[in-house]
């Protein structure tokens, strides 16, 4: 039951600072000195002896009661031989792991194990380049000062970001910038899988275990060991999965489905990524507070594009691998500054690839070619460009080949590249919807 370490890094915090830090304090609920509170940092020895850390002078506190300390992303609590115990949550413990939220009871004082937000100021690296990540800007270099700090520690990691502005990207250099850096990186696409395997892809399962088992699988977890397990989509990991999940990474432990015996191990650095911002998500019920903890030790949000239009001559010259963006026509560098590129750094990905092939022939790297695949800039409601000159076949497909992508482009931009949501508007099902985000280069399993 382990619980988030000392710093924690957010955008929008539930204070609405853009980046805070996040520390545990044990604050007591009883008493007349209720809601003082006092900061958790390596140790903290608990009792009715003037020489501890928190002296609770109460008749049913021992002089020496209990002591807590931190270790690296866990806390634990450990009774010193009191005499009348210390309790978690309602249980007697001798040693226990605290999380978040946890009521500690030192005899019959009551004490909350709970974290508190402070503004964080962040120094902006000076370099635009870190690992897979290419940026100049302003909010750019804070994040490349960010995962500098974190990247070679092994707290876990929770990234922010919209669709296709590059988490995985992110996770990846993290991976490159840790201890672990020789092991594994496996990615788990939490909404590429079908609710009834998930289960199986995360922790394996054995032959027989269910109606289909034909063979043992090895799951993620096992596979990520000694490596980083990259969690994307997480905010689409259904609620009843959770728990189990949770219990995995607090005892760094787990059973393959159908499984007996003692558990495996698991030792691995998670780097978890989410389209939305799971803080909001937590109050609204739909994903586990607990959970949300266990995973933002530090979290990162990710600008999108539009947001950061300075770096797009940076970013087309890195994808073309050399010098694409004074080559294009003016016409066409405008196009691409005007565009809001609701796919972000994945659509310009696409559009790069295209267009470093025919940035020297001035018919194809036109206008008209820029918009078939970075989405037409019609305003909603004007019909889309058709050729009629050409075979019927031909000339039809392009058409519903260019409304495809239109109607694609728009539904991400409207749900802010929440791809549930884009399914359920659209009533498509999810699977279907990818195999057309896919087609037209809108979203890539392997990126966040």
């Amino acid at each position: 039951m382990s619980v988030p370490q000392r710093t924690v890094v957010r955008s929008r915090a539930p204070g609405g600072e853009r980046f805070a830090s996040q520390e545990y304090h044990l604050v007591l609920v009883s008493g007349p000195d209720a809601g003082k509170s006092f900061s958790v940092k390596e140790a903290l020895r608990i009792g009715k002896a003037p020489d501890n850390d928190i002296v609770l002078d109460h008749p049913t506190v021992s002089r020496n009661h209990l002591v807590v300390r931190r270790q690296g992303d866990v806390f634990t609590v450990q009774d010193l031989d009191s005499t009348n115990g210390t309790f978690v949550d309602g249980a007697q413990v001798r040693e226990a792991y605290l999380r978040a939220g946890a009521l500690l009871e030192v005899g019959d004082v009551q004490l909350r194990f709970q974290p508190q937000l402070l503004a964080l100021e962040v120094s902006p690296a000076s370099d635009a380049r870190l690992g897979d990540l290419v940026g100049a800007s302003l909010p750019m270099r804070q994040v490349f000062s960010l995962l500098q700090r974190i990247g070679p520690t092994e707290s876990t990691l929770l990234l922010i970001g919209e669709t296709g502005c590059g988490k995985g990207a992110a996770a990846r250099t993290v991976h490159k910038l840790s201890t672990k850096a020789t092991g594994a990186f496996v990615v788990f696409d939490c909404a590429a899988v079908s609710e009834n395997l998930i289960e199986s892809e995360l922790f394996g399962h054995e032959k027989g275990s269910f109606t289909g088992a034909v063979a043992q699988r090895v799951g993620c977890l096992e596979r990520a060991h000694g490596g980083t397990l990259f969690l994307d989509e997480i905010d689409d990991l259904p609620l009843d999965l959770q728990p189990k999940l949770l219990r995995a990474l607090e005892d760094r432990e787990f059973r393959r489905l159908g499984q007996s015996g003692a558990p495996l191990k698991f030792d691995a650095r998670v780097v978890a990524a989410s389209k939305k911002d799971l803080w909001a998500e937590t109050q609204a019920g739909r994903f586990r507070e607990d959970l949300y903890f266990r995973l933002s030790v530090f979290t990162v949000t990710l600008p999108p594009l539009r947001d950061r239009k300075e770096d797009l001559p940076l970013l087309v010259d890195a994808m073309a691998s050399g010098p694409l963006w004074q080559r294009l026509p003016d016409k066409q560098r405008e196009q691409f500054s005007a565009h809001t590129w609701p796919g972000n750094v994945r659509e310009l990905r696409n559009a790069v690839e295209r267009l470093k092939h025919v940035a020297d022939i001035p018919e194809l790297a036109s206008e008209s070619f820029l918009r078939e695949y970075s989405g037409p800039q019609a305003p909603q409601g004007e019909s889309l460009p058709v050729k009629y000159a050409g075979p019927f076949k031909d000339v039809k497909e392009e058409l519903v080949r260019a409304f495809e992508r239109e109607y694609l482009t728009r539904l991400l931009s409207k749900t802010r590249g929440n791809i549930a949501k884009a399914a359920r508007d659209a009533e498509l099902d999810r699977k279907h919807l990818y195999s057309l985000l896919h087609k037209y280069g809108l979203v890539q399993s392997d990126e966040g």
